[in-house]
């Protein structure tokens, strides 16, 4: 789905989406990174509608990027580096439903190059559980409260904090390196 100036959008839902904003934003090519939620069957939700459980609803970013410069499969590189695709319960400390990850696309290329992203990593042998990360179509997104928006900016030592406290970073680090 490309708008009038060429640019997409791309839809992950990585655990909590404090970490998954940093890793995508300020890329030359990257227009926007949002945090909100997706899936759920409650217009408009609040994180703590969303917390409980009963919205439906999973945290992710919405990414818009000019493919031009940036391209999805490159997008799909840096999301798979940033979660335990083998966890179908949640993401590290995080668990329940609203904190799955996915990849929820917007057209049948990004699905394509999702699939084919999914089945090079179940290839790669990386990981010696299954990767468990389901394809969806992107639904409604819906935008976080603005506290949410680019919270490692914002609150960096929480952030920070929170990278570590969840386990997040020590994976990251121990899978992928630096």
């Amino acid at each position: 789905m490309k708008n009038s100036l060429g640019s997409e959008l791309a839809t992950f839902a990585g655990g909590c989406f404090w970490c998954m904003v940093k890793p995508f934003d300020e890329l030359l090519g990257i227009e926007k990174v949002v945090s909100g939620y997706t899936g759920g069957k409650k217009e408009y939700p609040t994180y703590e509608e969303v917390c409980s459980g009963l919205t439906g609803h999973t945290e992710a970013v919405q990414i818009t990027f000019n493919p031009n410069f940036f391209p999805y499969e490159r997008l799909l590189d840096i999301f798979w580096m940033q979660i335990d695709p083998t966890d179908p319960g949640g993401q590290f400390y995080d668990r329940g439903d609203s904190y799955r990850t996915a990849i929820f696309y917007h057209s049948e290329e990004q699905k394509q190059l999702a699939a084919q992203s999914k089945t090079a990593l179940e290839k790669s042998g990386k990981f010696s559980r299954p990767i468990v990360v389901p394809i969806e179509p992107a639904s409604i997104f819906y935008p976080a409260e603005e506290y949410h928006q680019h919270f490692y900016r914002k609150n960096p030592e929480r952030y920070e904090s929170y990278q570590l406290g969840s386990g997040r970073k020590h994976f990251i680090n121990k899978h992928w390196g630096d």
